[in-house]
């Protein structure tokens, strides 16, 4: 664990980026990496694309170090991640509620595999929901069914 923070933090240091503080939570997700900055319009990038681009160098890094059983790593700057994905979970909940009220699937709109994975993962378990991700490439999207339960018909 110590080897991947110390990993993240010459990262972080490499990009030249004005850190403010860098701090590692643990929690159930996996690591997070909690970075503070004045740079965070930059360091965040249009639509995040620039802090997803950070989080796939520091998986590929991660991987590349043949770790044995790495835990999911997240890098966020100044909880931008942390909002979107509770914006997922939201979005994710909300539909699920609307295919339960109609009877029916749900189809959300095209996301990248890791705002999907989110949803999958928040929806496992639920006894009359199931997700799955459909179609190709950057059009790949979730939908999300309604499973009647048969104890109720």
């Amino acid at each position: 664990m110590e080897n991947i923070k110390r990993t993240i933090e010459e990262l972080i240091a490499k990009t030249g980026f004005d850190v403010d503080d860098l701090n590692f939570c643990d929690e159930v997700e996996g690591l997070w990496c909690q970075i503070k900055t004045p740079d965070s319009g930059l360091m965040i990038g249009p639509d995040g694309e620039t802090l997803s681009a950070i989080n796939h160098l520091v998986y590929r890094i991660i991987e590349n170090k043949k770790i044995e059983n790495p835990p999911m790593v997240f890098v966020d700057v100044n909880g931008y991640k942390k909002h979107k994905i509770e914006n997922l979970k939201t979005k994710a909940h909300m539909m699920a509620e609307r295919a339960r009220f109609f009877k029916s699937n749900i189809e959300i709109e095209p996301m990248p595999a890791g705002e999907r994975r989110i949803i999958h993962q928040y929806l496992d378990g639920k006894p009359d929901i199931k997700t799955e991700s459909t179609g190709v490439g950057k059009s790949r999207r979730i939908i999300i069914k309604y499973i009647a339960n048969d104890s109720t018909i």
